[in-house]
């Protein structure tokens, strides 16, 4: 997995929302942003990719950007990176990092997984 520098960690911390429903934790080995614990954006390398609804995706695909593809070959459904660059124009970035906030708020919450030692122990109860 591709590691961004600390540079783009820094200018990736910086353009996220500061809002109490906003974390941030690691991804992918990288960094992501989440709401409700969904990812709405995140850092893959030196790439920042955001979720997108269709109609967003083929814009930032006309602006340069590309599907997000973790695997070559395999890209991740709903999400696109942002055309290379995209530090250098923080209001773009913004605002698309704010349409992937938006869109992702809108999901229901994600359940957290049951713990593997408590399946574990449910079932020697059972």
């Amino acid at each position: 997995m591709p590691k961004p520098s600390e540079q783009a960690k820094s200018d990736f911390q910086g353009l996220v929302p500061d809002e109490p429903a906003v974390a941030l934790r690691p991804m992918f080995g990288n960094l992501a942003g989440f709401v409700n614990g969904n990812m709405f954006t995140g850092l893959f390398g030196e790439d920042l990719f955001v979720r997108v609804s269709e109609s967003d995706r083929e814009a930032l695909l006309k602006e340069g950007g590309a599907d997000f593809a973790p695997m070559a070959g395999r890209p991740m459904t709903g999400y696109a990176v942002l055309p290379a660059g995209w530090a250098g124009r923080p209001d773009a970035t913004r605002r698309w990092i704010g349409r992937a906030l938006e869109l992702t708020r809108a999901l229901p919450p994600k359940q957290p997984k049951a713990k593997t030692g408590a399946k574990k122990a449910a079932k020697s109860r059972g």
